[in-house]
């Protein structure tokens, strides 16, 4: 019985002094420079250091991981769309091959989520629906057309929006390619990207790959 009472007291004062410990260590605030601007705490170069930029994610810029994306192909990639953020990610397993901003859909056209599998490969694609529409002395006369909606004047014509490296995600228009890119959702539910990085995406992966948007 004494042991048992010994035990428990050892027990108790132990946890006293894990909890006074605890009590006592401070979560490390960001590190601050002589100028009083915050300082990136990460080396240069590595993905944690470009995620703890200020900028991030709203940034326009681009992290590739040179050395994965060597060993990525259409084997072993799949692609990853985070709403929130406004970023894509090509993937090789469980890591980050290359972080890039996408601009998704509005409100009124929303990007649909879940899981997809690309459908169809196109480099050099127009838009069937959204466009502009010219007049027929090349004057454009609407410059954000539905060609379901809006009409046509004589001599005119509707000029489908450009969509080069066309992935298709859905059979009812959706898909991830090249397009302008706002730092937050503008588009009429497809997922647009970088021209700059999106033949490096599109080169990656094949008809069946999957992408998960969330």
């Amino acid at each position: 019985m004494k042991t048992a009472r010994l035990l428990f007291h050892c027990m108790a004062v132990i946890t006293a002094m894990l909890l006074v410990n605890c009590a006592n260590q401070k979560t490390p605030g960001p590190q601050v420079g002589k100028d009083g601007k915050p300082v990136n705490p990460y080396p240069p170069g590595t993905y944690d250091h470009f995620k703890a930029d200020p900028t991030y994610p709203k940034t326009h810029g681009v992290w590739k991981n040179e050395e994965l994306l060597s060993r990525t192909d259409a084997s072993n990639s799949h692609i990853k769309i985070d709403l929130a953020t406004q970023r894509g990610f090509l993937m090789n397993g469980d890591e980050v091959v290359i972080d890039y901003p996408v601009c998704t859909g509005t409100k009124a056209r929303p990007t649909p989520t879940g899981t997809f599998y690309i459908l169809e490969k196109i480099v050099d694609k127009s838009s069937n629906r959204y466009g502009r529409i010219v007049d027929a002395t090349g004057d454009v006369v609407n410059s954000d057309a539905d060609s379901l909606k809006d009409s046509i004047p004589d001599g005119g014509k509707f000029v489908g929006a450009p969509m080069k490296y066309w992935m298709r995600l859905t059979n009812d228009g959706v898909g991830h390619h090249i397009g302008p890119i706002r730092r937050y959702p503008a588009s009429h539910a497809c997922v647009r990207g970088p021209s700059k990085t999106i033949p490096t995406v599109y080169s990656k992966v094949k008809v069946g790959t999957r992408v998960v948007i969330e």
